[in-house]
């Protein structure tokens, strides 16, 4: 049986930004799940998110001439037909989601509890992220390196 593991947007920005704090990590991770056959869950949200942080940070560090190129990787490591969309669950989800913020004291953000959430409706327990803020998810088991794989699944 394949695992699953959904992908933070901590981790998608680390893979595509040689910029990012978490690169090296994020394309060892890559490498490992591949190696080990899991197969990558990524939401909606978390491209969402993505590529808001990428037209943030290129503005903001004026690196606008790198908005495109990110934006490239993003569409051919994540193209359309490969992600889940989970926004049309969160009609459904939403006073969970805003409960899960408020639980976690504002620890989690909006997106990271509809990512939990949408990860335990969808029986996902691995999450590859470098936000330790998920730690406090009860129904998730975060991966942050590939050592973290061992014994996992």
């Amino acid at each position: 049986m394949t695992n699953k593991i959904a992908l933070d947007t901590s981790f998608v920005l680390g893979l595509l930004d040689r910029q990012d704090l978490w690169h090296e990590r994020a394309e060892q991770l890559k490498t490992q799940l591949a190696a080990y056959g899991w197969q990558p869950v990524v939401f909606d949200c978390v491209i969402s998110e993505a590529i808001s942080t990428i037209a943030h940070r290129t503005h903001e560090r004026r690196r606008g001439a790198e908005t495109g190129e990110l934006l490239s990787r993003l569409r051919n490591e994540f193209p359309a037909h490969s992600i889940v969309w989970v926004y049309p669950d969160l009609p459904r989800l939403y006073e969970s989601v805003v409960d899960l913020v408020e639980g976690s004291s504002g620890a989690l953000n909006f997106n990271d509890a509809l990512i939990a959430l949408s990860c335990r409706n969808r029986k996902i327990i691995y999450l590859a992220s470098f936000d330790s803020d998920f730690d406090q998810v009860a129904w998730l088991k975060r991966i942050a390196e590939s050592g973290n794989l061992a014994g996992q699944g």
